[in-house]
């Protein structure tokens, strides 16, 4: 599949499309699902100027601020994680670099985790260089998270505090040290289908193993509170798309799952997507665990149906 081919997928029948996307996915990774729970172990008072981010200090969104959380609290929050039926957990820290005594606490907390709780451990701590990396894989880290956003065209629309080669770094540096990469970005942004597109290309040449798919919740206070919500069927054939193009990578729909998708949610899993996030996100709140269990048990029914 190529950029042309890509793009002559958006001229098909709906229909055609989602049924070309889960032939994909039986094909290539079968009926494996993965569930993620993530932890916002820092929020808020972000330097950067992300347009999408609840988070910057530059936006008043009214949102909880406090900084890193206690070990203590990590290794409780893993083992709430474990016991939803989560398979990762996911430490996720605000702001583009942690200080040094901040990576050693979430060293010796994922050391922790992983020796009590037995649980697969990513982390989202933004830019880091390969010796921080290896410090983290060295106390058990398996998974590092750190999306590229959007397009390479189109990201400085989006943010201007750093350019796109600063995350194409740490993602290759993740790789370097050996570790998995978790990265994908958000749709609905204002972006192009082009966009798309380039996205799911770039990251099928940085060859991650998972793909995170987020859809626009438009934030109050945010540069982008106005931008009008994605539809519901633009958000699915986006995720079939990312399928086809990327094929046997775990391909995870994450925010704006439940506002935006709505009724639409059991369509973007036969469409291609083989993984979610449960127990909500960093500042949005999602549906509740029970119904989201019964939502997979559904979705794999449909699966083999």
């Amino acid at each position: 599949m190529d950029r042309k081919g890509a793009r002559a997928l958006l001229e098909k029948p709906l229909a055609q499309l989602l049924a070309l996307a889960d032939k994909t996915r039986k094909e290539c990774v079968g009926d494996k699902f993965e569930l993620c729970s993530i932890m916002n172990a820092k929020s808020g008072l972000c330097a950067q100027d992300c347009k999408f981010c609840a988070q910057s200090c530059r936006y008043k969104t009214g949102i909880n601020t406090y900084p890193l959380k206690s070990i203590d609290e990590m290794l409780a929050a893993a083992s709430k994680a474990k016991e939803t039926g989560a398979e990762r957990f996911d430490i996720v820290t605000s702001g583009n670099r942690l200080s040094g005594d901040e990576l050693k606490r979430i060293a010796d907390a994922i050391s922790l985790i992983r020796g009590r709780v037995r649980i697969n451990i990513c982390a989202s701590l933004g830019k880091l260089s390969e010796e921080e990396l290896l410090l983290l894989k060295k106390a058990g880290l398996g998974r590092y998270h750190h999306n590229i956003e959007t397009s390479p065209r189109y990201f400085s629309t989006i943010t201007t505090t750093h350019v796109f080669k600063d995350r194409l770094d740490t993602i290759r540096a993740a790789k370097a040290v050996g570790l998995e990469v978790c990265s994908g970005g958000i749709i609905g942004l204002g972006e192009s289908w082009s966009d798309r597109i380039e996205m799911a290309f770039t990251l099928r040449d940085l060859d991650v193993t998972s793909v995170p798919i987020n859809i626009l919740v438009p934030i109050k206070g945010t540069p982008l509170d106005m931008t009008p919500r994605l539809a519901a069927i633009d958000a699915v054939k986006t995720i079939a798309l990312f399928r086809i193009i990327l094929r046997d990578k775990i391909i995870k729909v994450a925010a704006g799952r439940e506002s935006v998708l709505k009724d639409f949610q059991a369509m973007a899993f036969m469409a291609g997507a083989n993984g979610m996030l449960i127990g909500g996100y960093l500042t949005i709140k999602g549906r509740s665990v029970d119904e989201d269990r019964l939502f997979v048990e559904e979705v794999g029914k449909a699966w083999k149906a």
